[in-house]
């Protein structure tokens, strides 16, 4: 637990570092541009000083996330604050959509009523190095936030590297305007508006998909459903649900099947076996573990294979688990998953109920419509 404990507390420390740094540059790079906008009469140079703004407000809000994620459990959040974090991911999406949605009327305005912008060669060189600038500090928070797996730090290096194609752009158009006296600038400001914008609600989804509970990626399920086979006596692997109350908080819950003559001494070994392996190969603790068990001899195992084959022949049907058969109350219980694509589920569930009553007319049938995880 000290060790956890450790890890937590340097995690939470480089995100901190790395925010201050995030700061400390666009802070810098806001004031140059203000200065350069101001003088060079810029539209484009000046929405891009105010991002940057709006960028140091984000990692403002990274480092008030980071601190208040850090808060230990307690009472009333007995698993932790981690979560807290997919709220300020949240919140930066939406200062990234203001500032998007302020580049855009701006921009909007700039093309209706145009002015005329005039650029000095100190202007341009401000401009071009705050794209390089922005490159790398981008490509560092982005992966600092990887590496420690903050999404809040990953949403702020992208935008940071959308700021240098800004930057880029607005760079471009003042070269253009120096050259050929074109003015592009609001239009390109227009243009990279608009995938601010679409950035913003990229990072506000993901956010969103994160407190609602997202789909566990295949290889990672896979993966764990490997390793729990691995164990002697396990047979099968079902209902691998993983929740996450924060990016170093995961908990899951898990169905093996094993055969029924296991004693409770040895589904205790192996429930507790099964917890230590998934927490030191994934980082996962393993909270429950329910049993399916399987009786092997010649009856079972013929009425289990009948009743799975009739099961899977029917359209939508993905799979058929936890077949737990009492010949002596005459009771059938087993789990499907039908494919979320079939438009009526439920109609494809009781289709399935009616064949194996039918099959089987002497035996109560209990069918649980089961989720495709």
């Amino acid at each position: 637990m000290d060790d956890i404990g450790s890890q937590q507390q340097d995690r939470n420390s480089k995100i901190v570092r790395t925010s201050v740094i995030g700061i400390v540059v666009n802070v810098l790079l806001a004031t140059f541009k203000a200065i350069v906008g101001i003088l060079s009469n810029s539209i484009a140079v000046t929405l891009d000083a105010v991002n940057n703004l709006s960028d140091a407000l984000s990692s403002v809000v990274t480092i008030i996330g980071t601190k208040l994620a850090g808060k230990k459990p307690d009472k009333k959040h007995p698993l932790g604050y981690g979560r807290i974090e997919y709220l300020t991911t949240m919140i930066i999406a939406a200062i990234v959509l203001y500032a998007g949605i302020t580049a855009l009327t701006e921009s909007a305005g700039k093309i209706i009523d145009p002015e005329v912008p005039d650029y000095s060669t100190v202007s341009l060189i401000v401009i071009a190095s705050a794209v390089l600038v922005k490159i790398f500090l981008g490509r560092y928070v982005k992966g600092v936030g990887e590496k420690v797996n903050s999404g809040s730090l990953v949403a702020s290096g992208k935008d940071a590297l959308f700021d240098a194609v800004l930057s880029a752009s607005v760079l471009l158009s003042a070269i253009i305007f120096v050259v050929w006296g074109i003015s592009l600038e609001a239009y390109v400001g227009l243009l990279i508006s608009v995938f601010i914008i679409k950035a913003s609600i990229e990072m506000f989804s993901e956010a969103v998909d994160e407190i609602l509970g997202r789909r566990t990626d295949k290889e990672e399920m896979d993966a764990i459903k490997d390793s729990i086979m691995k164990e002697e006596k396990v047979t099968g692997v079902y209902d691998l649900i993983i929740h996450s109350y924060g990016p170093n908080t995961t908990l899951a819950s898990v169905h093996v099947e094993v055969p029924s003559d296991m004693d409770a001494k040895e589904i205790d070994r192996l429930e507790r076996s099964l917890a230590i392996r998934i927490y030191q190969e994934f980082g996962i603790i393993l909270t429950a573990t329910g049993i399916y068990a399987i009786d092997t001899d010649e009856e079972s195992t013929r009425i289990r294979n009948d009743v799975k084959d009739r099961v899977m022949n029917h359209e939508g049907v993905l799979q058929v688990h936890g077949f737990f058969l009492d010949r002596e109350a005459r009771r059938m219980d087993l789990d499907v998953i039908i494919d979320f694509d079939m438009k009526d589920r439920e109609a494809v569930y009781c289709d399935i109920l009616k064949d194996i009553e039918s099959a089987y007319p002497d035996y109560k049938v209990a069918v649980v419509l089961d989720i495709d995880l």
